[in-house]
């Protein structure tokens, strides 16, 4: 039987962390503050938003709601968003995507500074990503899948790892965090021919596709340690949520497996905070 590699224990111990910092800061007169810019009224983005301000406030952190309607002029949600950039006691500016058609990318994201930039949406952060530097924030959701191997320690460096799913939220950048740790890594995506080689192969698989149950018996093999960061609907089961891998399947035979729910995703809330307390520490120095 797998071990469950729990993305709640790991959001409980990056708590621990998180509070201190928090206190730290509130000492010296700051209290971070995230700013969530909604545009229109997707479930998805709702239910991250709560979940989101619920992490908040147990660490102490201020929220403030920007919330536009789905057919927002351009103008407008520039404006917005440099009104956040002009806030000094606005931190970290998270901004839902994908944006609706009319909305151009982006010029609404690189409108935001990057010093308050804590999902990677601008070019410049998106960049200092890329170099490895530290001053850069990476996707919270890719940063979560590495705070789990971190946790874990789940060895990353000469690893063989096989990435399914070459998204731009998650799987480019998750991608440059395991190649600046040196992982040896295959990508792979829609248009890869062979995906079960690869993944045969590797002693660590991540699936970032988004397609339920798409990892399976072609796929795995015993001893590897599987990160499914996708949240599906279960076509079996209407109103369940499953990941991208069987997990039926995988659980008695890999060595570690994250759950869906219960894995990545509850750590991305935690990664969100933390960027937005490191954000606030950056203007103490």
């Amino acid at each position: 039987m797998a071990k469950i590699l729990s993305g709640k224990e790991v959001a409980a111990a990056l708590k621990e962390d998180l509070l201190k910092r928090v206190a730290a800061l509130k000492d010296n007169g700051v209290t971070p503050t995230l700013a969530i810019v909604r545009v229109g009224e997707k479930d998805s983005d709702i239910a991250y938003e709560k979940g989101a301000m619920k992490k908040s406030e147990t660490l102490g952190i201020a929220v403030k709601n920007v919330i536009l309607p789905a057919d927002v002029e351009e103008a407008k949600l520039i404006a917005a968003i440099e009104e956040l950039n002009d806030a000094k006691d606005v931190h970290g500016v998270l901004l839902f995507r994908p944006l609706p058609e009319h909305l151009n990318y982006d010029r609404v994201c690189n409108t935001l500074i990057a010093e308050k930039d804590i999902d990677a949406m601008t070019t410049i952060n998106s960049g200092l990503v890329y170099d490895g530097s530290e001053d850069g924030f990476p996707p919270c959701t890719a940063q979560a899948v590495m705070e789990i191997l971190d946790y874990y320690q789940i060895p990353v460096k000469s690893a063989k790892v096989a990435l399914v799913g070459w998204g731009a939220v998650v799987g480019k950048p998750l991608s440059v965090l395991l190649l600046n740790r040196f992982a040896t890594l295959t990508v792979c995506h829609i248009f890869t021919k062979d995906v079960s080689t690869p993944c045969k192969d590797a002693e660590l698989i991540i699936s970032a596709a988004g397609k339920a149950n798409l990892v399976g018996e072609k796929h795995l093999a015993k001893g590897q340690i599987v990160i499914d960061v996708g949240i599906n609907a279960d076509p079996n089961n209407p109103g369940k949520i499953v990941g991208d891998v069987d997990y039926a399947y995988a659980e008695d035979l890999v060595d570690a497996i994250t759950p869906v729910p219960g894995g990545v995703g509850s750590v991305t809330t935690s990664v969100l905070a933390k960027h937005v307390i490191m954000a606030a520490e950056k203007t103490l120095r």
